[in-house]
This record gives structure tokens, sequence and C-alpha cells, in this order.
């Protein structure tokens, strides 16, 4: 499936996020304009504790955005109520609480919750949009298995089937590819990658993976202390936003490779 740009499944306009504690509202990051459009494959990128969980959770309806809009599918989502909101995101959170007794089928199951009856029966739609969220994260041979069976990089394949068969036109992961190793950090964004393309659904995970989220990624939406940006990976590079992302005592941009690199001893 192209991407078809003229649809926009969330905007934000404006958005200043945060949290309140003893002293009251902590501004994290303000003017924040994100327009993400079908098919498209979305990285949050920033160094540790600059807002990248709070902007998620603030897009998903979890936590409430200090001020501004966010629109999902034309749809202010604080008019959304809980149920209306699980039809439009779904959501993978890191170290969420399971209950690996479940097997592989039970769990991606669960996706189905906005879209059954009170008593959780399974439709042949909803048996059919396990099957398919099954087949295209190529997990079949796990279907059967309890989940406290799996490795990591399997038991986040099968959370993202879940999502995929709660059938939304936005995924959200924060942190996606932690306790994965290299070939599986890959793994798991590749399959982000497909899945957008072949679904049509605007995935956005937050990562610490910048490179692999340079050479993947559609747009990026780059967290910095005074600003935050989205554009595609080129532009940014062309801009020179990548440089100052992180201290350059140890690692530093290079934009000709379009990778950050660790500095050689001089």
């Amino acid at each position: 499936m192209k991407p078809n740009f003229q649809n926009i499944n969330l905007k934000t306009s404006n958005l200043e996020i945060g949290y309140q504690d003893k002293r009251g509202i902590k501004s994290i990051a303000k003017n924040i304009n994100i327009e993400a459009h079908t098919s498209e494959l979305i990285a949050v990128i920033g160094v540790n504790g600059i807002g990248k969980s709070t902007l998620l959770r603030s897009i998903s309806g979890i936590q409430q955005p200090i001020s501004g809009t966010i629109e999902i599918e034309g749809q202010n989502l604080r008019e959304m109520n809980d149920l209306q909101r699980a039809s439009q995101i779904s959501l993978v959170l890191t170290n969420q609480p399971i209950s690996k007794n479940l097997s592989v089928f039970e769990l991606i199951a669960l996706g189905r919750q906005p879209y059954t009856n009170w008593l959780g029966k399974l439709s042949k739609i909803d048996i059919e949009k396990i099957e398919n969220a099954i087949a295209l994260t190529s997990i079949q041979p796990l279907k059967d298995r309890k989940c406290y069976e799996l490795s990591d990089g399997q038991l986040q394949r099968v959370l993202i089937a879940r999502a995929i068969a709660q059938d939304t036109p936005i995924i959200i992961l924060d942190e996606p590819t932690t306790h994965l190793d290299m070939y599986h950090k890959a793994y798991v964004v590749k399959l982000l990658q497909k899945l957008a393309k072949q679904t049509g659904k605007t995935i956005i995970f937050a990562s610490h993976e910048v490179n692999l989220a340079i050479q993947i990624c559609d747009k990026i939406i780059l967290m910095h202390p005074e600003e935050t940006q989205i554009n595609t990976p080129n532009h940014l590079i062309s801009t020179g936003a990548f440089q100052d992302l992180f201290p350059k005592d140890l690692i530093h941009f290079d934009e000709i490779s379009g990778a950050f690199r660790i500095k050689n001893k001089e």
C-alpha cells in the first residue's frame, strides 16, 4: 500500500506537555505541532528525560497535556471517551503488566476488547482480525504457546500483533526495542515499517536507536530542550538538527554517513 499523504491521522496544535508535582505544573516541552499521515513510521528521538514518554502518553490520552489540542482523524482527543480512544489508538508500553499464563492467541485477543460484548465473546470478525495480526507479524508458530515461554523479542512481536488486532488508525509504542540485541532491534523496527506500509496505519514509537530510526523512518520527532521538530530524516540532517542532540565530548553526528559516531582519541 502506498502512503496517502492527504490523510492525517494525528495532528497536534501548539501542544504543551508536562506533569504536576508538589510545586505545581512542570512544563517539559511546548509549541509541539505534529502532522502524522497514514502509512507513516515515525520515531520520537531525544536524550533521557527530554519528555519522549510524556509526549506519547499525552497523544494517546493517558495523560492530559498542559495546553494545546490533539486531534485524531479530525476529532478532538479530549472529547473522546475511553472506548472511543481505544478504537482510535493502540498502545504498547514498555514493561506493561500482562499475565504471562495467557497463550499467545489469548493475549492478542485482548486487543479486540473495544469491540466485543460485555461477555467478551469473540465474533467471526474478531477471530479474523486476530488471525490477520498473527500472519502480519509472522508468529504463527507461537500461536498456542504460553507467554512465559517467549523470549523478549518474541513477546514484543506478540504485543505488536495485539495492537494490530485492535485495528486502530494509530499505533503508539514506548521503547519497543528495550532489552533486545542489535539484530532484534533492527527486526522490530523493520517489522513496524512493513506494518505501516501494509496496513496504512500511523505508527509512532519512542526510541534511543537514533541511527536505526534515521535509516528506516519516514519522519522523526526530534525533541530538544528549546524546541520539538518533526520532519524527514534527510531534512533534519540537511538543517543540522542532529548536531546538538548529544554532548560533543564523546560522539558526533557525521552528515556524510547520516549516523552518530564515537569520537576517536586525539
